[in-house]
Parts: structure tokens; C-alpha cells; sequence
């Protein structure tokens, strides 16, 4: 028999596969155009400085992909739920969650997108079952619907969601820099940790930014620790697609090539797409792969100085061996912890390709 509960979750299942299918394009066509403008690019003190104008522009295309991700996930997340009402409202609240707003300037990442997604889903289809009129009726899909539904979820977005997580993340900003000094590994640990959890969401913006201010003042190591965490992620979705095979889907294993590519160039977001159709097994992997892969850059002074990650930015990293050993090691903590979590797939599962 089966439950509500087991329902509701099964149909959010299905929402989230949803999401990253209709997704997924849009991570492939930014990962492999900022992959190839970046490649060419210069170590600065401001990141990455490309000179070239054509691929300044191949950048820009790659920067339109990665920014179109996230509402998409959270457009189609509502749309598996509530179908093409749900779809704009999603979207919209999707990118809101991508981006900075409010007083605090709050940014959730793919968490707050997923989680917006859901909402958006839900509240539209309680909306489809109100009694109304003929007239308002055929008014209800293309305007009561998704003013209503952008109005009520992204003032409760900004105004309640929003709020404790911006004081979250400032509480974490005092917490890290208290823990400077004597406590390297704890720091790495830590910084490694949030570089990974929401890749590319708040948590991992407070790392950057604790990161970028002990630059400031002359200070690498924490940098290197979030620079070498920056690329375990996707790495280890990578190897881990290219070594167990049985455990992808067709669409997973070619997405992974795609995500090996922007690990070496230190884009987290390469392995959002795993992370929401298998989060309970694939979160706690990177995260413990990113922060001893963290740890590890700091015990051993690896110091990055520019705000970048990846293997592209070693010319300009001290401790070069301990970089690239720190990154390989908390890779393959991660890849191991998949193979023994994942779940071997049914041959007609491992062979199905999203239309």
C-alpha cells in the first residue's frame, strides 16, 4: 500500500529528474564554452582575465548558460508538479533564488531553487482547484495564476526564507574567522566543507568571501584550501561516471565528461545535476571529499594567489604538489565513497537516454 507521504516524495522525485533533464543542456553548453575561453585565459588577482576577444565572447555564451541553470531547474521542477502554469512563476523564482535580493542581499543557489520549485509546483496546483467562474476560469493560467503565485512565493522567499539564512551566513563569516591561526586542519575541514554543500550557493559564497578578505591582508592559505575544494566536486562526479558505469544513467555518463572538464577549471556548479537526482548519496561524498581535500591544502601552507580554482590556476600556486595531491586525494575520497553508495543500475535504466 502505498502511503501519502511515499506519494508526495515520489512525485517530488519525479519533479527534481524533471528539472535536471530540462536542465542539463544548459550546464553542457555553459561548462564547455567557459571551459575553452578560460583555458586561454591569464591568472590575476582578479581570477581569470581573458584578452582575447573571441573568447571573450565564447565566455559571455558560457556565463548565459550557467545563469539560464538554475531557473530552468526550478521552472521545469515546478512544471513536473503543475504543468505550463507553473512553469514562468518557477523560473522567475528560480533565478530570484540565484541571485541577491533583499536588504541582506541573500543568494540560496540550486537549494532555494529546488525548494522554490516544489512551493511553486504545489501552490499552483492547489490554485487549479478553486471554484470560480467561466470567465476568470480561462483568465486563471496566463495571468491570476502567475502574478499570484510570483507574488505571494517571492515575498515569502525574500521576507521569511531569506532572512535566517542571511543571518546564517553571517554568523558563519565570525565563526571562521575565529578559528585562524593554530587551527588548520579544522579550518580546511570547514572551508572545504561549504565549498561543497551548495556549490556555488550562499554557504559557498561565505567561504569565498572569508577567503578574498584574508587576501586582502596577505593571508593565501585559506584560499588554497577553497580553491582546491572548488574542484572536487565535479572531478569526482567525473571519474566516478567514468569508472562506475553501471551506477549512470546514458544521460549521466556523457554529462560527465562535460563535468571533468569544469573541475579542471575549478566550476563546482559541474556536479549541481548528480547532486539534485541523487542528493543523499551524492552531497555527504563531495562534502567529505571537498574538505579533506580543504584540510589538506591548509595542514600543508598550500597558498592560491588569485581568486580562482582548479588545476588551471597552478602556475600561480604555492605548494604546486601538495595542490594537485590535495585535489587527487579528496577526488578519489569522494569517488569511493560513491562506489560504495550508488546503487548498480537496471541495464534498461543504464541505457535510457532523456528525450
Amino acid at each position: 500500500m502505498v502511503t501519502k507521504k511515499t506519494s508526495l516524495w515520489k512525485d517530488v522525485q519525479k519533479a527534481f529528474n524533471t528539472g535536471v533533464s530540462y536542465m542539463l543542456p544548459s550546464v553542457v553548453v555553459g561548462g564547455v564554452f567557459l571551459a575553452v575561453a578560460l583555458s586561454t585565459g591569464k591568472p590575476t588577482d582578479n581570477g581569470m582575465e581573458i584578452t582575447n576577444q573571441f573568447m571573450k565572447n565564447l565566455n559571455d555564451i558560457g556565463v548565459a548558460g550557467f545563469a539560464m541553470m538554475i531557473p530552468l531547474l526550478s521552472g521545469y521542477i515546478a512544471y513536473s508538479i503543475a504543468s505550463k502554469p507553473a512553469l514562468a512563476p518557477g523560473m522567475i523564482l528560480g533565478y530570484i533564488a540565484n541571485n541577491p535580493i533583499g536588504e541582506g542581499q541573500v543568494k540560496t543557489g540550486f537549494l532555494g531553487a529546488m525548494l522554490l520549485g516544489v512551493l511553486t509546483g504545489y501552490f499552483v496546483k492547489w490554485t487549479k482547484k478553486w471554484k470560480v467562474s467561466p470567465t476568470v476560469r480561462t483568465l486563471m493560467p496566463i495571468l491570476i495564476v502567475p502574478i499570484l503565485t510570483t507574488l505571494v512565493l517571492g515575498l515569502l522567499y525574500i521576507y521569511v526564507i531569506a532572512v535566517p539564512i542571511g543571518g546564517a551566513m553571517d554568523w558563519l563569516v565570525a565563526t571562521l574567522g575565529e578559528l585562524q591561526g593554530g587551527s588548520a586542519i579544522i579550518l580546511g575541514l570547514i572551508i572545504g566543507a561549504m565549498t561543497a554543500v551548495d556549490m556555488g550557493g550562499p554557504i559557498n559564497k561565505t567561504a569565498t568571501a572569508f577567503t578574498l578578505a584574508l587576501m586582502a591582508e596577505g593571508v593565501y592559505s585559506p584560499n588554497g584550501a577553497h580553491r582546491i575544494a572548488v574542484a572536487i566536486p565535479p572531478l569526482a562526479m567525473a571519474i566516478s561516471t567514468f569508472i562506475d558505469r553501471k551506477k549512470y544513467t546514458k544521460e549521466d555518463q556523457d554529462l560527465g565528461y562535460s563535468a571533468f572538464f569544469m573541475g579542471l577549471i575549478g566550476i563546482t556548479e559541474g556536479a549541481i545535476p548528480f547532486a539534485v537526482k541523487d542528493m543523499k548519496r551524492v552531497l555527504p561524498a563531495i562534502i567529505l571529499g571537498s574538505a579533506v581535500g580543504g584540510a589538506l591544502g591548509m595542514v600543508n601552507n598550500v597558498e592560491a594567489l588569485v581568486p580562482h580554482g582548479g588545476l588551471i590556476i597552478l602556475p600561480v600556486v604555492n605548494g604546486k604538489l601538495w595542490y594537485a595531491t590535495a585535489m587527487l586525494i579528496g577526488t578519489l575520497v569522494s569517488v569511493i565513497i560513491l562506489h560504495f553508495t550508488k546503487p548498480t543500475l537496471e541495464n534498461s535504466t543504464i541505457e535510457k537516454v532523456s528525450k
